[in-house]
């Protein structure tokens, strides 16, 4: 049978994913965003995890003639000829820091909609274990009319992509797989295995999977929580936590995590689902709950810390001026979802702190839309700050040139522990 690939959501995950397969296989990419359909259609990813010319080598306008390449489209009606439907929607957190499974059930329903005997629907969003068979199958068979494992099968392979990572890319990663039979799971490990090059883990069971998943991320949440409270306690100490870290290190099994903001659509989110799930069978979570806890206090921290040294340095605090540097979650990326720096940013305002903020990567108008805060490409020339923090550790800020941005009497506050000269590191 000739395979035929939908990937729904052309994201951080879905995109990558999609150009690897399409080396290989016929594959529409869907996504409801009309723009962003249209973009990647004229060769274009926003996103930067797929370079334009890349991209463009792959793109095609219809399989007539084709038996490989990529068709982006935001019409559902163009997936009817698909038999693997690989769904890459995210999975939120609401509010109260609660899983939010409606992306993947709306994508659930599409796909139901659409399921013809044979097919298979394999799920890299990451989820709690069952989420797979107890949340999502139900709506495949309520839509399909089709019966579970015997019309139609369904696999997992979480996703482990590292948006802005130029060399563990998505085919250097080795990938987990699964399927609902033993036999599918021999199928889906045989569709990742020819594109992967790192190779692939089928693991016994769909479950087994959704958990080796949710506990990657939870356990560097842990690790990381770590050596953030050693932070706030080596900060009263007027100990150099970096200093400390780097001693430590030269121990062989010294596991080496640096204190810091942890935001994301996966580390800052994850654990929830895990701890969730423990809840709803009786087990509350004491140490992964924990963690998210200390390591979601750190924006405030961070503040605190700041206006601190401030006050030490005999700045004046009401109308200060403070340049914060980089909102997006992490360096060298335009990804924003879930950035702890605007913590740091509303904790700063609340002692009446200006705060410009300053961002090659990120979107003016999505940070704009997303969190009500301006930021801007470029650094106004001229200008003096009272502070300046490095939030961010992007390349262009590597190689700025901080006298120039700085006020006669300043702080200059590291938080990611890259600047040689800055007056205090995390």
């Amino acid at each position: 049978m000739k395979q035929k690939i939908a990937i729904i959501g052309l994201g951080y995950v879905g995109l990558p994913l999609a150009r690897l397969f399409a080396t290989k296989y016929q594959v529409i990419g869907f996504d409801i965003d009309q723009q962003r359909v249209d973009a990647l259609k004229s060769g274009v990813d926003h996103t930067f995890e797929v370079e334009n010319e890349v991209l463009k080598e792959v793109l095609v306008n219809d399989f007539q003639s084709k038996d490989r390449g990529l068709f982006c489209s935001s019409n559902v009606e163009d997936l009817t000829d698909c038999n693997f439907y690989i769904i890459t929607v995210p999975t939120p957190v609401d509010k109260n820091n609660r899983p939010d499974l409606r992306p993947l059930k709306d994508a659930s329903t599409t796909v139901g909609q659409l399921l013809k005997k044979g097919d298979i629907v394999i799920y890299e969003s990451t989820v709690y274990p069952g989420v797979t068979e107890e949340e999502c199958v139900p709506v495949l068979e309520t839509e399909s009319g089709l019966t579970f494992n015997i019309d139609f099968f369904a696999g997992y392979s979480p996703e482990r992509i590292n948006p802005g990572d130029r060399e563990r890319t998505v085919e250097n990663i080795v990938k987990v797989t699964s399927g609902s039979t033993p036999e599918i799971g021999k199928i889906v490990d045989d569709l990742y295995q020819s594109v992967i090059i790192a190779g692939t883990h089928l693991a016994p069971t769909i479950k087994v999977a959704e958990a080796s998943k949710v506990i990657e991320n939870a356990q560097r949440d842990i690790n990381i929580a770590f050596v953030n409270e050693l932070a706030k306690i080596f900060s009263l100490m007027d100990i150099n936590t970096q200093d400390v870290l780097k001693a430590a290190g030269t121990k062989w099994n010294f596991l080496p995590f640096k204190p810091g903001l942890v935001g994301g659509h996966c580390i800052g989110v994850d654990p929830f689902y895990l701890a969730q799930k423990a809840q709803e069978i009786g087990y509350y979570s004491e140490l992964i709950l924990a963690a998210r806890r200390l390591n979601d206090s750190m924006g405030s921290f961070i503040a605190s810390r700041v206006v601190k040294l401030m006050i030490k340095k005999g700045i004046q605090m009401k109308g200060a001026e403070l340049l914060m540097l980089g909102i997006t979650f992490k360096e060298n990326c335009p990804d924003i979802r879930n950035t702890k720096v605007v913590d740091v940013i509303r904790s700063l305002e609340d002692y009446d702190i200006k705060v410009t903020v300053y961002d090659p990567w990120a979107n003016p108008k999505e940070v704009m839309q997303e969190y009500g805060v301006t930021c801007y490409s470029e650094v106004g020339e001229g200008h003096k700050y009272d502070a300046i923090i490095l939030g961010v550790a992007h390349n262009q800020f590597i190689i700025l040139d901080y006298n120039k941005l700085k006020a006669e009497i300043s702080l200059l506050f590291d938080v990611k522990g890259v600047l040689k000269n800055a007056d205090y590191t995390l």
